[in-house]
């Protein structure tokens, strides 16, 4: 009997915590919590014995995320998070018994030569992008959709940061089109195969996450490297396949884009553009659902921004997820240090407690949704 009480007082415990409208029983805890919710971070380690900084990030700093890279960049070496199929198992179990509110667990598994998994390490190939778009066949993007869905469902990982819905309008992209990561030029094309593929995630209880809005196809250069201007280049037509798949409910997961376009903002790149993101994102497309930042430690924001300056504007253009994958720099302290800089921007009335609440319960709703666990 004391068993099964115990099992039910932990039970009412977590759905507590899970829910948004009851959460706010958590009373002294529930800043850190809501902050730490908005952070996904990348880590290096094998297994969570490898990583004390992130077991601290998740059991100190609630961060309600984490990324997994198969190649440590700053090192350059593979020493990073993925090994073998069974070791990515056991190593995404580990970080979800660690939390007590489930992790998005979250890759880059677009397929080709973005691809996390590998077949050297016993993952199954994948085709790219462009090939699907290429062939346009639904048999074929939906073969390819169900065998990454598969594959991630094996390893417990929640989150997929695909499909691309960049168009290809600058082949020689050296970040989009070179890498064969857009599925078409055409806005038709690149809409039926990410919303074939999305609802195969979401079938497969994946979370598909749409990106780089508001569109990178028409780069000239990588904003992993340095700032990235397509006011010259970037068309609406960049906009149809988010404002189709909007319309006809798509309300995940939708990733920002560094790249600066003075026709939508004269001041700031996408992610730092409340013009970009509340305006047209939410504003005019209608988006409800949550939006995450690309690598906030990419050079294109890193270079250019102070990490507070950073925080306070992507947080205040409308970003719920902050990611730093740790994977441009190696930054063990990074999940402190922005739970601290969002802290005293709190302290100091520059962003509100109800903007953190909204990010906080679109993320909480979507964990909700998918049954993470």
């Amino acid at each position: 009997m004391k068993k099964e009480s115990f099992a039910l007082a932990a039970l009412l415990l977590l759905f507590s915590i899970l829910t948004p409208c009851g959460y706010g029983a958590v009373r002294p805890a529930s800043l850190t919590i809501k902050i730490g919710q908005m952070l996904m971070i990348g880590f290096r380690g094998f297994t969570v014995e490898d990583s004390p900084e992130i077991v601290a990030d998740i059991k100190e700093r609630h961060i309600g995320g984490v990324v997994l890279f198969e190649y440590d960049l700053p090192s350059r070496t593979h020493n990073r998070n993925v090994s073998t199929p069974g070791q990515v198992a056991r190593l995404t179990q580990d970080l979800q018994m660690l939390s007590p509110i489930p992790l998005f667990i979250a890759i880059d598994q677009e397929g080709g030569k973005v691809n996390r998994l590998k077949p050297a390490r016993g993952f199954p190939a994948s085709v790219s992008a462009q090939h699907l778009g290429q062939l346009n066949n639904p048999d074929s993007t939906r073969a390819a959709a169900l065998q990454i869905a598969r594959t991630l469902m094996e390893l417990h990982i929640g989150m997929n940061l695909a499909p691309v819905a960049d168009l290809n309008r600058n082949p020689d992209n050296p970040v989009i089109g070179k890498l064969e990561r857009s599925y078409s030029a055409d806005p038709a094309v690149v809409t039926s195969n990410i919303k074939l593929i999305s609802d195969i995630y979401r079938d497969a209880g994946i979370i598909p996450t749409l990106k780089h809005f508001p569109g990178h196809g028409s780069s000239t250069t990588d904003t992993h490297l340095d700032f990235t201007d397509i006011t010259a280049t970037w068309s609406e037509k960049e906009l149809e396949p988010y404002r189709a798949l909007i319309a006809s409910g798509y309300r995940d997961v939708i990733m920002t884009a560094h790249v600066f376009n003075a026709t939508l903002d004269p001041l700031y790149p996408g992610t730092l553009s409340q013009a970009t993101l509340e305006g047209l994102l939410r504003g005019k497309l209608g988006f409800q659902g949550v939006i995450i930042s690309d690598d906030m430690q990419m050079q294109a924001i890193a270079d250019h921004y102070g990490l507070e300056t950073a925080i306070q504007k992507a947080i205040e253009a409308g970003v719920d997820i902050l990611v730093f994958g740790n994977n441009a720099a190696y930054d063990p302290s990074i999940a402190l240090q922005a739970s601290e800089i969002i802290k005293s921007l709190l302290a100091r009335n520059i962003i509100t407690p109800e903007r953190i609440e909204q990010s906080y319960r679109r993320i909480m709703e979507l964990k909700q949704h998918y049954h993470i666990d």
